[in-house]
């Protein structure tokens, strides 16, 4: 039997518009409290979502105070707040491994492992964003290669701490006074070019094992990483064709790590603009970018590394201008992403800025039309399910889960209940 589709909600400030904030009805500031996590936990999970996945932002200099940041609350803090409220939602934190430290993380995530009953998920990311670094000292960002040496370095202790307790080790026999087996937990006794640590966690395993691993990188370095240690990987592809490439790469690099290719998810990222006719859709976007004036300019050119006068709107990408920058520090799957998509079918910066939403596959149209882009690629083998980039939050999630999710079900290839307890089941990976 075919594998379900996934279906991960992620938060960015409060949408992935830049002018989200201007087009919600909710007060400018209510992000910033509890009831805004709160019922972003329940329409997730009324709509049998696998997760809530939230982005974290370590420098306001993307969205400089034009905008809520996409990523200011930290994420652990935000979703151990709604793992009381939700019962079977996945909840997955974004964490720095350029600007965290293994033990610290790993303590953390896995509290929020056992707060949630086993539905915790961490995303492996490097920091590319060149201000950050001086939020943490005075050496500059370090250079790509070394970000992702010390990544692969970092998730192997992490990953070596989240099993140092053998789930045996878990005795509680009250009336012998023995609590825990101390034979079965061990040292993790690292020793790397970055790190030194002892271990053991002072935390066992949860109802899931370990944590999932989540990991963004489109890069060689970043592939890498995720064939070889993550459970899920997510991805910016803005064609078919791409992201079927993308998929089959990581599923053959997986390979050469003696991994199950099955056991790795590739899940793209999916940014869809709704309305209950095509041209409500296409209003609906016109508003928000009225009201985002050049935002959405200004982020394009950030993300292929250009200044912001080298796209002229009715004219294609300055491909020669765009390779040719050998400063580019940025992403690498957003880049590549907007080159493929535009060099492909032949597309003006104008035309891009419609189909790119901030880097991921973007769709202005009725929920018949993004269920139906939601079904082709999943059917086309061009990804595992999406990560949902939702234009305005919280109602662009609720639109989305009162319009698009039946019609997935109605398809049969979304599921109408959970599958398991945990997010480890839910997605479809065996325990670890």
């Amino acid at each position: 039997m075919k594998p379900g589709l996934i279906l991960n909600a992620v938060v960015l400030g409060v949408g992935m518009h830049p002018a989200a904030w201007r087009f919600r009805r909710d007060g400018a500031f209510s992000s910033l409290g509890l009831p805004f996590y709160r019922e972003l936990g329940r329409l997730a999970e009324s709509a049998c979502l696998h997760a809530l996945f939230l982005a974290d932002t370590l420098a306001v200099n993307e969205e400089n105070f034009e905008r809520p940041n996409l990523g200011a609350m930290d994420p652990l803090v935000a979703l151990a707040s709604i793992a009381g409220t939700t019962s079977h939602l996945g909840l997955v934190a974004t964490a720095s491994t350029t600007y965290n430290d293994p033990f610290n993380l790993a303590r953390r995530v896995s509290t929020l492992d056992h707060l949630s009953d086993g539905r915790a998920g961490w995303n492996v990311v490097t920091t590319f964003v060149p201000d950050v670094a001086a939020n943490f000292g005075n050496a500059p960002l370090p250079d790509a290669d070394a970000r992702y040496a010390r990544a692969e370095e970092f998730v192997d202790v992490v990953r070596s701490l989240w099993g140092s307790w053998a789930p045996q080790a878990l005795v509680g026999d009250k009336a012998r006074g023995v609590y825990v087996d101390a034979s079965r937990v061990r040292t993790v006794d690292y020793h790397g070019a970055h790190f030194d640590v002892r271990g053991p966690l002072t935390l066992p395993p949860s109802r899931q094992g370990a944590p999932v691993l989540f990991q963004a990188g489109s890069s060689g370095a970043g592939r890498a990483l995720a064939a070889r240690t993550a459970d899920v990987v997510f991805t910016a592809q803005n064609t078919l064709s791409g992201a079927q490439t993308f998929r089959a790469d990581i599923r053959r690099r997986a390979q050469g790590f003696d991994r199950d290719p099955e056991s790795v998810k590739v899940l793209p990222g999916l940014l869809p603009l709704l309305g209950g006719t095509e041209a409500e859709a296409r209003r609906r976007k016109r508003e928000l970018d009225e009201l985002g004036g050049d935002a959405e300019l200004k982020k394009l050119a950030l993300r292929v590394g250009v200044p912001v006068d080298a796209l002229e709107l009715d004219k294609p990408l300055p491909f020669e201008q765009i390779r040719n920058n050998p400063s580019f520090r940025g992403a690498e799957g957003f880049r590549s992403a907007a080159l493929e998509l535009g060099r492909r079918e032949g597309l003006t910066v104008r035309e891009i800025l419609y189909r790119n939403g901030g880097g991921h596959l973007q769709v202005v149209g009725t929920p018949e039309q993004v269920a139906q882009t939601i079904g082709d690629w999943f059917d086309q083998r061009a990804c595992d399910g999406f990560n949902l980039m939702i234009d305005v939050l919280p109602d662009g999630l609720g639109d989305f889960a009162a319009q698009v999710v039946p019609l997935l079900q109605k398809r049969g290839v979304f599921r109408r209940e959970p599958d398991g307890a945990t997010l480890r089941s839910n997605l479809g990976l065996r325990g670890k």
